[in-house]
């Protein structure tokens, strides 16, 4: 039984790689209208050999596509569209939000870590977060918190480590600094509370950034496995990936746990006002649920703020004249306030940092902090270059990348 096997295995993939080799052979002239389909597996042969790379990938094949918008299909019902269309990233995003969900995959997929979060929610229950954060965040008050926070990180804790390091000539990983000073700074403004993860050498709450960044990459692999819903047997088994993911998450309830206690011991002394606190003050939340908001927040302040200023530096590296041009622009904003080296700004003297806005834009333009968001089709729809969209069987991934050079180098820089 054992030798039949082993015969049956060996014949099995011997047809398969010819299957392939002939198929791969037939189908490469058709590579520039989008990715190659495949009979019986579609794109899964090409998604297996780009996963790794799948930002690369699927940039260079759009950057082929005339549209920049390409259909793709994998086996498990993943069939859909991915397009770097501005056109379509709009129509999606904003003129016809409400037809473009994230659908069950993708809440399913990250549940684990984002619970019912802004980042996992649709409907009624975004609705509330969104409103709730929108409000706090645009309030004068919180407005001049987060400068002064912002502030104070820079000259106690992100400027002193540069100097430090510049006068050992130390090498630092710049990217994890940056993150460090993201998640102080966001967990101070919308938590109130300060983890003090940039104190010092860098090194202080190195666990739960190390179990966060776990957390973040190992949910977001789960949608590159070959089959949809494969990851639960290894679930199931606390294997593997499986097995470091759930022991992460378990680090980073822990902290949001930690974070939650903490501002109610402080509300329950003063009358602080916070994100948390404005979630917080409703009853109706369980302690779940405000973990959930937690994770979420200090997901979107400190990997989109990190990745979007580690981008910005790195081209700013290598472009001296757009960093001449920065400096003149400060030094004439500093002569027409009376301002010194070192001073702080005010949100009126930051609106007349043009140019400066500019760059950041561009570099965001080039490198998007969040180079792939998925959505799901809730009614039929046609999409702004003609495309008709069926409901429920299609799978979005808006593809946003440099349209121009049709290039993306990934995440970590350094």
């Amino acid at each position: 039984m054992e030798f039949f096997s082993l015969h049956f295995l060996l014949i099995f993939s011997i047809l398969l790689y010819f299957y392939l080799f002939f198929i791969h052979s037939k189908s490469s002239k058709n590579t520039q209208n989008g990715f190659r389909n495949y009979p019986l597996v579609g794109s899964l042969p090409d998604f297996l050999r780009n996963r790794h790379r799948f930002l690369d990938w699927t940039t260079g094949v759009l950057a082929g596509c005339q549209s920049n918008t390409a259909t793709f299909h994998r086996p498990g019902k993943v069939h859909g569209i991915i397009t770097a269309s501005p056109q379509i990233v709009e129509h999606m995003l904003k003129t016809n939000f409400e037809n473009y969900p994230k659908g069950i995959r993708f809440r399913t997929l990250l549940e684990d870590f984002l619970g019912r979060g802004i980042f996992n929610t649709d409907g009624e229950l975004w609705k509330i977060q969104r409103k709730t954060a929108s409000y706090e965040f645009n309030t004068k008050s919180l407005r001049n918190f987060a400068l002064e926070n912002v502030t104070m990180e820079l000259q106690t804790r992100l400027i002193p480590i540069l100097e430090k390091a510049l006068k050992n000539e130390r090498i630092l990983d710049f990217q994890d600094i940056l993150e460090r000073f993201a998640f102080d700074n966001i967990c101070k403004v919308a938590f109130n509370v300060d983890p003090g993860c940039l104190g010092g050498d860098a090194t202080s709450g190195g666990e739960f950034m190390q179990a966060f960044e776990d957390a973040a990459t190992l949910s977001s692999g789960r949608f590159m496995y070959a089959f949809p819903g494969s990851y639960k047997i290894k679930k199931f088994f606390n294997l593997g990936s499986e097995k470091t993911l759930q022991k992460s998450i378990v680090t980073v309830h822990e902290f949001a746990d930690k974070i939650i206690r903490s501002r109610m011991e402080e509300m329950a002394k003063k009358n602080d006002e916070d994100l948390l606190s404005r979630f917080m003050g409703n009853s109706e939340y369980s302690a779940e649920f405000l973990r959930d908001i937690v994770i979420s927040f200090i997901l979107a302040g400190r990997d989109t703020t990190s990745s979007a200023l580690s981008w910005f530096f790195w081209l700013l590296s290598s472009r001296t004249d757009v960093e001449d041009k920065i400096l003149k622009e400060l030094e004439n904003i500093r002569r027409k306030y009376g301002k010194a080296i070192g001073d702080t700004y005010n949100f009126d003297e930051l609106r007349e940092m043009n140019y400066l806005q500019a760059a950041i834009s561009e570099a965001m333009r080039l490198y998007p902090p969040v180079p792939v968001d998925t959505k799901a089709c809730k009614e039929d729809d046609i999409l702004p270059d003609g495309t008709f969209i069926g409901k429920k069987l299609v799978y979005f991934i808006p593809h946003i990348c440099d349209g121009k050079n049709g290039k993306y180098l990934g995440k970590r820089l350094l």
